[in-house]
């Protein structure tokens, strides 16, 4: 029954926003375009719809399918269907929600201007037809060039942290953030090597990585476990547990972590799922706690109480977790850890440009978004991560590669 409530909606949300956008698209070029005939313009804008909607049509009736036959649900893969058919689609949406946004500001600047309107009536609506047209323009032209930007670029991104009491052998400790892997057809080889050649060059004493090694199928087990094998770190690697790594086979999360686990650590690399790991780093000893907190399992408080109540006088103290919940957040800090680390948010993977304040649907789930976030002598630090999930694409939210250099 849930798969037939989210397809109406999904479907539902689909109309609504190509009807809004086109709709102001058809009266403003109509406007501008007088000459034109409204025939012509409303015939082309009908071959568009049936053009661009292919893909979710597809959607729905493979997760109608997928639903009555209990079969996995199907998306072709390759390269024609991406980019006649899925690309396309998700390029135009981007597009029109973007203009939808600022389209929704120039209707309610109409209400509180209804008696200039009645003044200046053909001016008026000729300058916001105008406006309009441009807005379409730009941003069919700024859309794509940013996803384009965003698959393509990798940022490294630099933060410095200063302890009081640090030991002196961490003093210059480097420690590098990743996250969000989510190694699949989109993130392949290609993309998996430069962002390894990024942090690599970043010359790192430990790399610790937010969960999410995988999208969701568990032939790219491998490919992640190989490429974050190449990394090179002096006193480790480890990861904490994200939601992806548990859906590596359908129904069956203990099967797709306990592979992933495997896997990982024939690589040098060890996730640990809530659980502490004490570092001897040249002498000055290091606490990292991982806690497992996903849509799959989420930590209990008596675990999450027996893993941070360690009093010992660490030189430094790290909690890491895929998703950045209040309540760890607030556990941390009233355990005086040092360093709070995070991902699964991707940085707010499609965030749209907005006066004031950039829209994206992640700030429904969580108001740490990206970036850093101070808490008395406690930083909390959610990286944007490499990949993309539900939508093959980023928008305004660049890949990153955190670096956190410790300093007395």
């Amino acid at each position: 029954m849930q798969i037939f409530i989210r397809t109406i909606l999904f479907a539902l949300l689909v109309f609504l926003v190509e009807f809004y956008f086109l709709r102001k698209f058809r009266k403003s070029f109509e406007i501008i375009f007088k000459k034109t005939a409204n025939i012509k313009i409303r015939k082309a804008i009908k071959i568009f719809v049936s053009i661009i909607n292919i893909y979710p049509a597809f959607l729905i009736l493979d997760w109608v399918l997928a639903e009555i036959t209990d079969a996995p649900v199907f998306i072709p893969q390759n390269i024609f269907f991406d980019w006649i058919i899925l690309f396309p689609f998700w390029i135009f949406i981007l597009i029109a929600i973007q203009c939808n946004l600022l389209f929704l500001i120039i209707d309610f600047i109409n209400i509180l201007s209804i008696s200039i309107r009645k003044r200046f009536k053909e001016k008026y609506y000729s300058a916001e037809a105008a406006i309009i047209l441009i807005l379409i323009v730009s941003f069919g032209i700024y859309v794509p060039a940013r996803v384009i930007y965003d698959y393509n670029t990798i940022q490294i991104r630099s933060v410095d942290y200063e302890k009081k009491n640090l030991p002196a052998q961490l003093n210059n400790f480097c420690i590098v953030l990743i996250s969000d892997i989510h190694a699949d057809r989109y993130t392949n080889a290609a993309r998996l090597q430069k962002f390894i050649n990024g942090v690599n060059s970043t010359n790192p004493d430990i790399v610790l990585i937010g969960g999410d090694m995988i999208s969701s199928s568990s032939e790219y087990i491998d490919t992640a476990a190989k490429y974050l094998g190449m990394i090179k770190s002096k006193f480790g690697i480890y990861s904490c547990v994200g939601d992806h790594d548990n859906w590596a086979y359908r129904n069956d999360s203990q099967k797709s972590l306990e592979e992933i686990e495997s896997v990982l650590k024939k690589h040098n690399i060890f996730m640990i799922d809530d659980g502490n790991k004490a570092l001897n780093i040249n002498g000055a000893s290091v606490e990292i706690t991982f806690i497992t907190n996903t849509y799959v399992e989420h930590i209990t408080n008596s675990i999450l109480d027996k893993l941070t109540s360690d009093t010992t006088n660490f030189g430094l103290k790290i909690l890491i977790s895929h998703q950045p919940k209040q309540n760890i957040v607030d556990k941390a800090v009233k355990a005086n850890y040092d360093l709070i680390f995070a991902g699964h948010t991707h940085g707010g993977q499609i965030t749209f440009l907005f006066p004031f304040k950039n829209l994206t649907p992640t700030m429904l789930e969580t108001k740490y978004i990206r970036g850093n976030f101070n808490f008395g002598k406690t930083l909390m630090i959610v990286t944007r991560g490499l990949g993309m999930s539900l939508i093959p694409m980023r928008y305004n939210s660049t890949p990153e590669i955190t670096v956190i250099n410790i300093s007395k």
